[in-house]
């Protein structure tokens, strides 16, 4: 009863309609109000008509109660504000500052709830709207459209739908902009548009058209920024920006086309600086940096060289105890330098590691036990005498636990094996070699 008299105050027409529309719009911050309202007969159809009113004021108090039922996280309302959006999207290029985020929040929040909602929007043309809107001179605004963007982005059905739309439109290059201008002009929209980049790359396997912009220079350089800005005071919120931004170059350098994109030996400093800034208040971003870091070495010279030169081993080896997944990423990265032979490992081998991995070797995580067995395979495969190490420090004890483990067995005994070689023997490294004749 008291829904159907606010629905009917609004559709009276007296001249406290605005009031009416008021206390509509309180009432409809509940869930259960929100889904009575919309049952009755005409509600949606008076809230439009009051939203395409030439009335400034009438229209903005009808654009707040369409954003209050926007919040329903029940799809059916979400569907009963359908016939809406083509005038959300024609509004988008309105005339007052808040009405126009009203708008955008309003279709970000319907997009999350309803696929049928997408559907409709895509051939009303929200993507080319977007276009035009992400060129605003206003912080509000462009928040605002990184947040539909993001909910967009993360549908279901984005992959076939969506992104394609998005790389054929002049987003992607204002995207990029704005995130790297996130330090000088609005940490918010640097913040969204990251996140939109990032649900780009990782569900589109052919970065092309990220690629041609500059992507992969253009982050970089943004983190080398980042990295010369924080030894004094990160600003709040820096670590929002940071992580996303981490996720994109790391995926982009993951694909194959980007073979030597990341080589700069700066970028490796940046990374440190990264990590130390935020390790204790930011732990989550440790694992971000080290995935970057993995993906810069796997199958790159440059970067493991660069690592060993810049003398950055030190700070790596402590972050071997930092949390689970940083043990694993750490141990990987460190398998990627030894894979590239005698020196690295040599290079390795200068620091105290074989006794830092001993410990490791009784942890209770078999991945991580797993990459330590792998590393040590390496190390003794190209440096022999690192066996003979381990084995006085006790490490053929450590290895042997494992020989029940069914995962980790085989790996183990083999390494036992390179362990209990007698000194003078052929060692691993000179046992695949033919025989001069």
């Amino acid at each position: 009863g008291q829904v159907l008299e606010l629905l009917r105050g609004v559709q009276r027409g007296s001249e406290d309609r605005k009031r009416s529309l008021g206390r509509l719009r309180w009432a409809l911050q509940n869930e259960e109000t929100q889904q009575k309202f919309v049952r009755l007969d005409g509600s949606i159809r008076t809230l439009t008509g009051l939203f395409t009113s030439s009335l400034a004021d009438l229209q903005l108090e009808a654009a707040r109660c369409l954003h209050e039922l926007s919040h329903c996280s029940v799809p059916a309302v979400a569907e009963a504000c359908l016939p809406v959006t083509s005038y959300l999207l024609t509004y988008l290029s309105g005339h007052s500052l808040e009405f126009t985020e009203l708008c955008l929040y309003t279709l970000g929040n319907l997009v999350v709830e309803s696929e049928a909602v997408r559907k409709q929007l895509l051939p009303q043309g929200i993507i080319p709207v977007l276009a035009s809107c992400i060129q605003s001179p206003h912080e509000a605004v462009l928040e605002g459209v990184g947040y539909v963007l993001s909910q967009l982005l993360q549908a279901k059905e984005a992959p076939t739908e969506i992104i394609p739309l998005v790389l054929g439109s002049v987003l992607p290059q204002h995207m990029l902009r704005l995130v790297c201008s996130g330090l000088k002009a609005g940490m918010g929209a640097a913040v969204e548009f990251a996140w939109c980049l990032h649900y780009i790359i990782c569900r589109h396997k052919d970065n092309v058209v990220l690629l041609a912009l500059g992507a992969v220079p253009a982050l970089t350089s943004l983190l080398l920024d980042l990295a010369s800005e924080i030894p004094q005071e990160a600003p709040e919120g820096l670590e929002l920006l940071v992580c996303p931004v981490l996720r994109c170059l790391s995926n982009l350098l993951a694909q194959t086309d980007c073979q030597g994109q990341g080589q700069d030996g700066r970028l490796l400093i940046a990374l440190f600086l990264i990590l130390q800034c935020f390790l204790q208040q930011h732990p989550f971003l440790v694992q971000e940096c080290l995935w970057l870091l993995n993906n810069l070495t796997a199958d790159d010279p440059f970067s493991c060289s660069a690592l060993l030169s810049l003398d950055l081993l030190p700070a790596l080896l402590q972050l071997l105890t930092c949390s689970q997944m940083a043990t694993v990423l750490v141990l990987t990265v460190l398998c990627n330098i030894a894979e590239k032979g005698l020196f690295q490992c040599q290079r390795l081998l200068c620091q105290p590691l074989l006794p830092q991995l001993l410990p490791l070797l009784t942890l209770p995580d078999p991945e991580a036990v797993g990459q330590c067995l792998e590393l040590l395979h390496l190390l003794f495969l190209h440096c022999p005498e690192a066996a003979a190490d381990f084995t006085r420090l006790g490490g053929h004890q450590a290895l042997e636990q494992h020989q029940s483990t069914p995962e980790l067995q085989e790996r183990a005994q083999a390494l036992l094996d390179m362990v209990r070689q007698p000194p003078g023997a052929p060692s691993a490294c000179q046992a695949t070699l033919p025989a001069f004749s």
